[in-house]
């Protein structure tokens, strides 16, 4: 098979480039290399099957990595914008996070697929690329069905190693590590994050408001508030998944640290404390927080804060008790043990640096090879920000690699 431009990969980024590249190059021979059956298979689950398009919110302060300086791009193709340009009307939350009306997420790829079919794009499913050699203007690729492609143009964007179930294992990262990219470490984002089982022992399925922060040797990392889930053997919960990236630099030396009162101080929550030991008194300490949290959780503070049998009287309580509860309310710390599986991660810390490619997302190793997505060292927090990346980098690298082509033409 041969073609103008191959893009490796069928996901956001990568369909999101055939279309710019088949729009900055009218006519040109464009083909999408897909290792799945079909493309765009992990868009399908995002957003739990309602797609978690983009953000209305597109501020540097959402991502992190050594692309986080091109802030001009991610904003350059507003998430909104972009899919009303293909038919698709979104409607936004209070969080800012945008999906289409329809809430389902095959109602965008379904209009992904209707813009390319309309510009001649192929889709070639059931060809993952394992290699490539060559040079600018002639590549040689070599697919995992055996058979080979070549191509005048080559645009990466096959992703990562997360949710490898949906095809992103990491083999294009390895593919570039061994071709001497710079690679910066790869950890889970946007991840639950696992800690010791009987640190959690009784509380698998509670959920809880709170506020979350990341700390490491002292140091507050992150924070912020929102729901947080246990398990049996992990924290799980939008405001614990965007805490996940912090074990790229601080693994062995990450806690996270819980105030599941936040919106009462100290010496408020001790008022309320001694208000239930004189009005429950007779009561078993396992009624103690039961008016303040469910039963589970309750259980779990004071059975883990004062170390005494849960048929103790509520009573025999001593205010020096009540204050290391207070504590541990204001103060619940988990020692995180280690990653997620990358089948649990929605998305990839780290990646290609920026060092490797140019202001157009061009290769400098490779003249005429761009790359895009998640394959870059860029990851943005929960809430529709990965996809912006996705749409704006892939966008991006396709608009300039056929104005490349239609360049080399004339």
């Amino acid at each position: 098979m041969t073609a103008d431009i191959v893009i490796a990969g069928g996901g956001a980024s990568g369909i999101a480039a055939a279309i710019a590249a088949a729009e900055a190059a009218p006519g040109a021979e464009i083909v999408i290399a897909e290792k799945l059956d079909r493309v765009g298979k992990k868009l399908l689950v995002t957003g739990n099957g309602r797609c978690n398009l983009g953000n209305a919110d597109l501020s540097q302060e959402h991502y992190h990595g050594s692309f986080s300086e091109m802030s001009g791009l991610i904003s350059s193709t507003p998430p909104e914008d972009y899919f009303r340009s293909l038919g698709v009307l979104c409607t936004s939350d209070r969080q800012g996070r945008l999906y289409p009306r329809s809430e389902s997420a095959a109602t965008v790829l379904n209009s992904l697929r209707i813009r390319l079919s309309e510009l001649g794009v192929r889709e070639a499913c059931g060809a993952g690329l394992t290699g490539y050699t060559g040079r600018s203007g002639s590549w040689e690729l070599s697919m995992d069905d055996g058979q080979a492609m070549t191509c005048r143009r080559l645009i990466l964007a096959a992703g990562g190693y997360a949710a490898p179930q949906y095809g992103t294992d990491g083999a294009v990262m390895r593919m570039l590590r061994d071709k001497g990219y710079r690679i910066s470490r790869i950890c889970p984002a946007v991840a639950p994050l696992r800690v010791a089982p009987e640190s959690v022992k009784g509380l698998k399925g509670v959920r809880a408001k709170g506020y979350v922060q990341a700390v490491s040797d002292g140091s507050i990392l992150a924070g912020e508030q929102g729901e947080i889930q246990f398990t049996e053997n992990a924290l799980s919960g939008i405001c614990v998944f965007n805490m996940a990236r912090q074990l790229q630099d601080h693994e062995g030396r990450l806690e996270i640290v819980l105030d599941l009162a936040p919106d009462i101080d100290f010496g408020t929550l001790l008022d309320y404390v001694r208000d239930i030991r004189t009005s429950r008194s007779g009561l078993e300490l396992n009624e103690l927080l039961t008016g303040a949290f469910s039963k589970n959780l309750a259980v779990y503070l004071v059975r883990t804060a004062l170390g005494r049998p849960m048929t103790d009287r509520i009573a025999d309580v001593s205010d020096r008790e009540l204050k290391v509860l207070c504590k541990r309310i204001k103060e619940l710390r988990f020692k995180v043990t280690g990653e997620s599986p990358w089948k649990n991660a929605q998305v990839t810390a780290g990646g290609v640096h920026r060092s490797c490619v140019d202001s157009r997302l061009e290769s400098l190793k490779e003249r005429g090879v761009y790359l895009c997505g998640e394959l870059l060292d860029m990851d943005g927090d929960c809430g529709g920000f990965n996809l912006q990346w996705a749409w704006a980098s892939g966008t991006f690298a396709g608009k300039n690699c056929g104005a490349s082509l239609k360049g080399e033409k004339s």
